[in-house]
């Protein structure tokens, strides 16, 4: 087997039979499945893929493991070069696969990549959850070409070369099977958020390449599980990204950025007072008392780490704070940076 699709999905029935046959329509090939992974959903998934979809190989799992751990013991059923974890809200493209897998046959040394992600509902724009490849600042906010912080752009063509990127969003993400397993999943505690990023990162430090190739267009509903302004989603990117920083972060580092980051935290926490989100405001304290107790448990993944280390800097994870470049110099856009 080359290549399994994997999506991975929970009470997602309706998504399934709007977004699911353009999957089947597309991908076809000598090599390649469809698999549908189900998080012991409680709507008639099943049956409906039973019924509707007999083609496509089901892969039950005995209880929601959320995505990060879903998708390690998904992928531990498929025996494939190849898997592509898609998110169950993507409608695929004609031709979309071709350019991906090409690529990464041609270029041993990418362990992973991604396509040009547009959004479903404006097609001309690009989605938030990767557009057209992630990277990454100082102190551990992610941004994208075509995508910094909440401005989104048009997408023009400005950003269609294959280039290397610190991460690939998990809603579209192809991935060497022996890499995935050789830097251990995705981390099943984060259950959801930022889980990709972090494998991303494990990767680029031990010497793998990710590549975004944008000549591969998929749209994107995004947001479909946890809405922006879902507490439980605040709650879960913070507390996620500190886990991230302090998993990850070399030494010489991780001091001067979480006392930054702390700050940083503070300011957030204003900013959602002032806007009266209270939900959001205790979302964010809960994560990081969460972090700090969670933090003992990482010291371990934390020396494996850095044991493991080839590269302790990345090109594609700069130097600077993305928070003063936008909210200070105004820059609004990746190509302006």
């Amino acid at each position: 087997m080359k290549l399994s699709i994997v999506i991975l999905n929970w009470n997602g029935a309706e998504m399934l039979r709007r977004f699911l046959p353009s999957v089947i329509a597309y991908s076809a090939g000598e090599g390649i499945e469809i698999c549908v992974a189900d998080n012991a959903s409680t709507d008639n998934s099943v049956d409906m893929l039973r019924h509707d979809f007999p083609d496509v190989r089901l892969i039950l799992l005995e209880e929601n493991y959320g995505f990060a751990e879903g998708y390690n013991r998904a992928l531990a059923q498929v025996e494939a070069t190849y898997a592509l974890l898609l998110n169950s809200d993507v409608e695929v493209t004609p031709g979309w696969l071709v350019p991906l897998l090409a690529y990464m046959d041609a270029h041993p040394e990418v362990a992973a990549c991604q396509p040009k992600v547009l959004s479903y509902y404006r097609k001309e724009e690009f989605e938030h959850a990767g557009a057209c490849g992630g990277f990454m600042d100082k102190y551990g906010y992610p941004f994208c070409r075509g995508r910094m912080m909440d401005t989104v752009e048009v997408d023009a063509g400005q950003y269609d070369t294959v280039t290397s990127i610190f991460w690939a969003t998990g809603a579209a993400l192809l991935v060497r099977a022996a890499d995935y397993r050789a830097a251990g999943g995705l981390d099943a505690r984060f259950f959801a958020h930022m889980e990709e990023i972090d494998l991303c990162w494990r990767l680029r430090s031990r010497g793998r390449s990710i590549v975004c190739i944008p000549q591969s267009v998929v749209y994107h509903v995004g947001g479909a599980t946890l809405n922006k302004a879902n507490p439980h989603k605040t709650y879960l990117n913070f507390r996620n990204n500190l886990l991230m920083l302090y998993k990850n972060l070399p030494e010489a580092e991780l001091h001067h950025v979480m006392r930054v980051r702390w700050c940083l935290d503070m300011l957030a926490a204003l900013q959602f007072l002032l806007k009266g989100e209270w939900g959001n405001v205790c979302a964010l304290f809960r994560a990081r008392r969460d972090y700090a107790v969670m933090r003992p448990d990482y010291y371990v993944a934390r020396s494996g780490n850095l044991a493991l280390t080839e590269q302790p800097t990345q090109p594609e994870r700069y130097s600077w704070s993305l928070l003063w470049r936008y909210y200070v110099k105004g820059i609004r856009r990746f190509s302006q940076l």
